[in-house]
């Protein structure tokens, strides 16, 4: 290995390990942010001051101020009326961390890009999509306080629909962030070629896991999983009555919660049988090594994920057993998204 060639590793080694650590952060943030979605803390917060607003509350006065401003929320009429300065300050901690951790990614992403490459120590290939994520967080920070914003008027909590694309738009900051890790990886010209029809499944089921994470988005916006709390029957019955019961009818799947629930547990049965599909199907084909691993790895997370998931609706959404849920669908999505990568021709 020449010089140049060794000092470009080190540089490579550098920012992978500095996009490791922004890549953990993202999905701790994904996991306060189902914290303060399950505790019910993300309308605590009525301002947005993305500059100003990183310290908390200190005096008594500060408190009283920003309790009077969620008093005047319509989840504290609708949910919360009575509640103690106490009792909304558990809630308000919540989101307060989980919009100070969003500043802290910010940080932790921004400045040493900007140090990066006044250095010139990013590849030329990588520039752009650096940048890019860099525009995609902090258009993240917005889209989070438009959805929160939904909140405020006439109901007691956030649209689901808002919630699905936020929750959408961190998933595919977090794909984007492991995609570009493994590039700078796997800088291998001559790998073994996957057989074109497991690269296009497996292409598939990247889609399909990114659709079945957004349904259980509008699970949790919706709360249905506070509803029909049985498996594997739902409502008594594996295909329950009154599903797509609505005018017009396509509205089922994004606003009735029998609907919404039932799309979601099957989207999840789809999920567990292809990833196994999957594994058994490649084993045959490009046998042992390496990368049936990232098969067998897959299969294992579905099949942990429908699991989490079905005893987090047994538990009537017990709060831990909720975040496990979530951390399994990151688990999921990130196996998903190597194992693509890895037999992709």
């Amino acid at each position: 290995m020449s010089p140049i060639d060794g000092t470009q590793g080190k540089q490579n080694n550098t920012i992978v390990a500095w996009l490791i650590v922004c890549t953990a952060m993202v999905a701790a943030m994904m996991l306060i942010g189902a914290i303060t979605r399950l505790t019910e803390s993300g309308l605590s917060m009525v301002e947005w001051r993305p500059l100003i607003g990183t310290l908390p509350p200190i005096s008594t006065s500060e408190w009283e101020r920003i309790f009077a401003l969620y008093r005047e929320t319509s989840e504290y009429r609708l949910e919360n009326a009575g509640m103690t300065l106490d009792a909304f300050k558990t809630i308000f901690w919540w989101e307060y961390i989980h919009r100070l951790w969003g500043r802290l990614i910010g940080a932790a992403f921004g400045i040493p890009l900007i140090w990066f490459l006044l250095r010139g120590l990013v590849p030329q290939w990588l520039k752009p999509h650096l940048i890019l994520l860099f525009i995609l967080g902090g258009l993240q920070g917005v889209i989070g306080w438009w959805m929160v914003k939904s909140g405020f008027v006439d109901r007691h909590d956030v649209s689901q629909y808002r919630l699905a694309v936020h929750l959408s738009v961190a998933f595919v900051i977090l794909g984007y962030m492991i995609w570009l890790i493994g590039d700078l990886l796997d800088q291998t010209a001559h790998r073994a070629r996957a057989p074109i029809w497991l690269s296009r499944l497996l292409a598939g089921y990247v889609v399909l896991v990114f659709i079945t994470l957004i349904s259980g988005g509008l699970v949790a916006g919706l709360g249905a999983g506070f509803d029909y709390n049985s498996w594997p029957l739902q409502a008594g019955a594996l295909i329950p009555s009154g599903l797509f019961d609505t005018d017009p009818v396509w509205r089922a799947a994004f606003e009735d919660i029998l609907t919404v629930q039932f799309n979601h547990r099957m989207l999840a049965y789809a999920s567990v049988i292809t990833a196994i599909a999957a594994y058994l199907s490649g084993r045959s084909a490009i046998g042992p090594g390496p990368r049936i691993r990232y098969l067998k790895a897959l299969a294992l997370a579905a099949v942990l994920q429908l699991t989490l998931g079905v005893t987090t609706l047994l538990s009537v959404v017990a709060i831990p057993l909720a975040v496990l849920h979530q951390a399994g669908a990151i688990l999921l999505f990130c196996c998903a998204v190597l194992a693509y990568r890895a037999h992709r021709t």
